[in-house]
Order: structure tokens, then sequence, then C-alpha cells
């Protein structure tokens, strides 16, 4: 197959992997793993391999960074475990919501109303949990949208020779 495809493959794969870091229906940095990956052993690159350890190690961590965040902000702005059920909950509704960003108004839906089924009299609790799992969910976004950048201008700076 031709250099200039796979190339192109990849670079179509980093991208989209972007836009799952933030869009549940893909698989985020996975997708930019791949594209890596097939950049890699697909061409005939040079990139190091150290590159390729170390995105593997950012995905993984990403992966587990994901979960622990939000549970750590949730809890820091006094959330409970009820909040942090129905954050997991709404999240899983909202994808199938008809609207845009639906598995994010899920998430935040989930944690209020998961707190006020712990506390029905404390709106001020329930709101401060949802802010900590907005704040975790920028917090754990943010470094797979950095992570993904960082392998896509590795491939892009690799195919113009930079590195």
């Amino acid at each position: 197959m031709d250099h200039s495809i796979i190339s192109f493959l990849s670079i179509v794969l980093l991208i989209l992997g972007i836009l799952g870091t933030f869009l549940p229906v893909l698989p985020g940095l996975l997708l930019s793993l791949a594209g890596l990956l097939i950049y890699k052993y697909g061409t005939d690159s040079d990139l190091s391999v150290l590159y390729i350890w170390a995105f593997v190690i950012l995905t993984l961590a990403s992966v587990v960074l994901s979960y622990i965040i939000p549970a750590k902000t949730n809890r820091k702005y006094g959330g409970t475990r009820w909040g942090s059920i129905g954050s997991v909950i709404g999240t899983i509704v909202g994808i199938f919501l008809p609207i845009p960003l639906g598995f994010l108004v899920g998430m935040f839906a989930g944690v209020f109303i998961g707190e006020l089924l712990h506390d029905s009299k404390d709106m001020n609790k329930a709101l401060k949990s949802t802010k900590g799992a907005f704040i975790g969910f920028i917090y754990g976004t943010g470094f797979s949208l950095v992570v993904g950048i960082a392998m896509l201008l590795v491939v892009i700076l690799d195919i113009v020779n930079v590195i």
C-alpha cells in the first residue's frame, strides 16, 4: 500500500481519536494510538519506539484517570457515592438522548439527581457535587486532549521530517 495513503489514514485516525476524547461514541485515545501505530509500522518512518511507549503509557494513564479524576473531584466538592452512581447511569442514559452532548447533560443530571436522592433537603450540596463532576470531566478530557494532540503533532512533524 502507498505510504501516503497510510499516512493519510493515520492522520484521520488521530483526528478521530482527538474528537473521541470528548465524544463518547468514539474510543478516543485508542483511535489515536491506532493511528500512531499504523503510521509507525505501515510506513518507512524512523519514528523512535520511545514515542510509541510514551504514548502507550499516557493512553493507559488517561484511561485510569478518566475514572479517578471525576470521582475525586466529586468527593472534593462534597459528593457522595450516590452522585457517582448517578453520574454513571446519567452518562449511559445521556448517550441515547437525541440532543447534542447528551452524555454530558446526562452525567450532570445523574450526579444532581443522585445527590438529591441521597439527601433531598440539601440542594446546595447536590449543586456543589455537580460542579465537582464538571471540573473532573474538564481535567480528564483536557489531559486526553493534550495527549491526542501530541500524538498528531508527532506524526505530522515526522512526516515533514522535523523530528
